[in-house]
């Protein structure tokens, strides 16, 4: 076994204690020679090693070297694994696959002694109340459920990198809506705000209209987001997101720190968003309490905010069309029928349309997230349908018309024993009675008479149905007043 330096350390203790070789060799488990070798010597094991020049084995690419590194030159941006399985290709026979590591290591040696400079990033000096940082993430992962239901969603993510006070909103997109909700949130909080503010080179802050020289302009709504909050708009060099390492950094601490909550909490499911969004903020407090150091310093450096909140949703105008539907970011939505061929208003927020005629809120439909898609709302077309029902076999958007897997059913079940266009006309009236009555209560009565084999029909699901829809009418008895009371107060106030 080798002898290792507290060895030779405990033994040139005890031979300053006894100058007895032996017996100091013996408490610091080694043999006499041994103890006499680093005695003259004079010296620890790990200052005795010889850096070694020479090869204990041959090198198995020697033949081949000299071309890999001609490659390395031309092409430094090859991977070692790439190139390995080139000169596989090369030399069929000589080389095996449990060598790729060797090779690994030999280009990672020519790389550090004879490759091209590599990007040195130069650390940088925060100073308080100077600049916020922007970045969206992607928070799914943490497996947060509301209502049983996965909810997939993104956090908006400010900090401050002087102090690393952060704050995150809710989001489902990187737009600009909510940029605008995610800084004004943090903004507001704090009540300052500080010189600049930094996002990446998203289409929330910037498009793609090129001043000459290579760089993005900022977007006019974010740009005047800026003027409105008294800040100064910059971005990061287009692709360099390291230049907003405190945020992108800081991405992964806060959803480490919120895993660690969930985990705490004992459960990642929430009875709403809004539940959600008070756990989120009560995180993100706690966080920030044990900060309060450096915030002082950065709130006495930033500027009072003096201006009001800006609305966090982009308004639009839009006709509707005799299809009682809509087009809003290249997306379809219903609306009521009553509608058709007016103009109303659309509030787009990043998680649903607020839908205005004039002043009057007409419906508040979720967002859809993709392009081309759309959201049909049955109670918005059902009762024209039930005039025409040999319009629903080819109806585009008839698979919105099944709010439920258990009305699909209904449905195949109405089909498989009426023709088709009795099946239509049936579940039609079906539909109407979910949207005259309550749809949870419909979907009650065709789960009943699915259980029991029992088809579906209008007259069988109303049967079920309306009953639960009439209230019991009290026995109340006539309220007599007696109005003396009143007068018996009125005398005793002028009593007193």
């Amino acid at each position: 076994m080798a002898v290792t330096d507290a060895q030779v350390r405990k033994m040139s203790e005890e031979l300053s204690k006894s100058n007895n070789l032996s017996r100091a060799a013996l408490k610091s488990g080694m043999d006499r020679k041994t103890a006499r070798k680093y005695r003259d010597a004079g010296q620890v094991p790990s200052q005795l090693v010889q850096p070694r020049s020479w090869r204990t084995r041959n090198d198995p690419f020697e033949e081949d070297w000299a071309d890999m590194t001609v490659m390395l030159t031309d092409a430094p941006e090859l991977e070692a694994k790439a190139l390995f399985e080139h000169l596989v290709g090369l030399r069929p026979g000589r080389y095996e696959e449990g060598q790729v590591r060797t090779f690994q290591r030999r280009v990672r040696e020519w790389r550090a002694l004879h490759g091209p400079p590599k990007t040195v990033f130069f650390p940088q000096q925060h100073r308080p109340g100077e600049a916020m940082q922007t970045d969206f993430t992607w928070a799914t992962e943490l497996g947060v459920t509301i209502a049983g239901e996965p909810y997939e969603h993104m956090l908006c993510h400010a900090v401050l990198p002087y102090s690393n006070w952060e704050w995150a909103t809710i989001c489902f997109s990187e737009s600009f809506v909510a940029m605008s909700e995610g800084v004004q949130a943090a903004v507001f909080r704090l009540g300052r705000t500080p010189e600049w503010h930094q996002t990446d080179n998203s289409s929330s802050a910037t498009h793609r209209v090129s001043d000459g020289n290579g760089k993005r302009t900022f977007n006019d709504d974010y740009a005047s987001l800026m003027r409105h909050l008294d800040m100064k708009p910059r971005t990061t060099g287009i692709g360099e997101k390291e230049q907003n390492g405190d945020v992108e950094a800081l991405n992964g601490a806060l959803k480490r720190r919120l895993k660690q909550h969930l985990l705490l909490r004992s459960s990642r499911d929430f009875d709403s968003v809004e539940d959600y969004r008070s756990w989120l903020e009560g995180v993100l407090q706690l966080a920030n309490g044990l900060r309060s150091g450096k915030m002082k310093e950065e709130l006495a450096a930033m500027s009072m905010l003096r201006v009001d909140r800006l609305p966090s949703y982009k308004a639009v105008d839009v006709g509707v069309s005799k299809w009682s539907t809509i087009r809003v970011k290249r997306n379809t939505y219903s609306v009521p029928s009553r509608l058709i061929g007016e103009r109303l208003k659309v509030r787009i927020h990043d998680d649903r349309l607020e839908v205005f005629h004039g002043t009057t809120l007409q419906a508040s439909i979720e967002r859809l997230r993709a392009r081309h898609e759309h959201r049909i709302d049955y109670r918005h077309v059902i009762w024209s349908l039930v005039r025409k029902p040999w319009a629903f076999e080819r109806y585009r958007y008839r698979d919105d018309l099944f709010p439920s897997l258990t009305f699909r059913q209904a449905y195949d079940a109405l089909c498989d024993a009426l023709s088709g266009r009795n099946a239509d006309i049936a579940y039609l009236r079906v539909l109407h009675l979910a949207a005259s009555t309550l749809e949870a209560d419909v979907e009650l009565a065709l789960e009943c008479l699915l259980s029991e084999g029992e088809l579906p029909l209008p007259d069988a699901v109303k049967a079920l149905v309306v009953p639960l829809q009439t209230p019991a009418v009290p026995d109340m008895k006539p309220f007599d007043p007696c109005l003396k009371v009143y007068d018996g107060l009125l005398v005793e106030g002028v009593a007193k």
